[in-house]
């Protein structure tokens, strides 16, 4: 029988959704550092997230041991799966970890590249009828997932192996999502995002607008995921792991105060301060 016509499996061409893990230094000990500091408040912000090492930015002359940080990474809980290199590619290639090509959607250039050199601004403290900021995310961060192709033949297998987490991604104005989110299910929307179903607990939903929830939101909201400082988050029962608008977010480590714990509110910034506000529905 041959095997392109098996019962029993198949391999196939395929491109999966990841995030690139871009390697901006040769100093590991800054690096791990950085990543202990930037993820220790959300420990299961990317847990399981599907990861490629990006080291493109380095120097043509500047190395780093990729089997160190695939640990590294994994010990923060990301699956890395492969590595992006150009000039790179030669000792790149001596590592366990398959060479992958990218194809950023949002066409990755020079100037995009400078911007997210710029150091983010942090900030901390409350104001009246907001819950104070716990820190700033990456703002690029859930833009920053690449179409990857597996480089050679067994970019099938890579395929298979990276494409567990359900993940949708529209490029429509609004997006309506009117069944629940189950731990794991990850909704990213171009424009404005509306849920009818319940945000179940380690359930994520990314915008780049605004989001509506008409139901319990147990899990992460992002709006404003480019920068957009004017997004805000609207919900009709807040029990969130996680909130943010534009990078600038909070975890209900720090409680959330009782009048708008469970209640229905709206989520904006306010200079670099994240407000909630009850809502009066009636």
């Amino acid at each position: 029988m041959s095997p392109k016509k098996s019962p029993y499996f198949e391999l196939r061409s395929g491109s999966v959704d990841t995030l690139l893990f871009v390697v901006k230094t040769i100093d590991l000990d800054a690096m791990r550092a950085e990543l202990t500091r930037r993820f220790e408040a959300t420990p299961e912000f990317f847990a399981n997230d599907v990861v490629a090492i990006d080291v493109r930015r380095l120097a043509d002359d500047e190395r780093v041991p990729l089997a160190e940080i695939a640990a590294l990474l994994d010990s923060v809980r990301m699956r890395p799966v492969g590595v992006v290199a150009n000039p790179q590619q030669g000792w790149a290639a001596e590592s366990a970890l398959p060479l992958l090509e990218a194809r950023d959607r949002r066409g990755a250039s020079a100037k995009a590249a400078a911007e997210e050199d710029a150091p983010a601004a942090e900030s901390s403290g409350s104001a009246e009828g907001a819950a104070p900021v716990q820190g700033e995310l990456p703002m690029d961060a859930p833009a920053s997932a690449v179409e990857v192709v597996a480089a050679g033949p067994a970019s099938g297998g890579q395929a298979g192996a990276a494409g567990d987490a359900a993940k949708l991604v529209t490029s429509s104005q609004t997006t309506v999502v009117d069944k629940p989110l189950r731990s794991g299910q990850r909704i990213y929307a171009k424009g404005d995002l509306v849920v009818l179903g319940l945000v179940s607990y380690g359930a994520e939903v990314i915008a780049e607008g605004n989001i509506h929830i008409y139901a319990p939101l147990r899990g992460r909201a992002l709006a404003g995921v480019q920068g957009n400082h004017d997004a805000r988050i609207f919900c009709t029962c807040l029990e969130p792991e996680l909130i943010s608008i534009a990078g600038i977010y909070r975890t209900t480590e720090t409680p959330l105060p009782p009048d708008v714990l469970g209640k229905p509110v709206q989520i904006w910034l306010d200079e670099e301060k994240l407000m909630i506000e009850p809502l009066r529905l009636t």
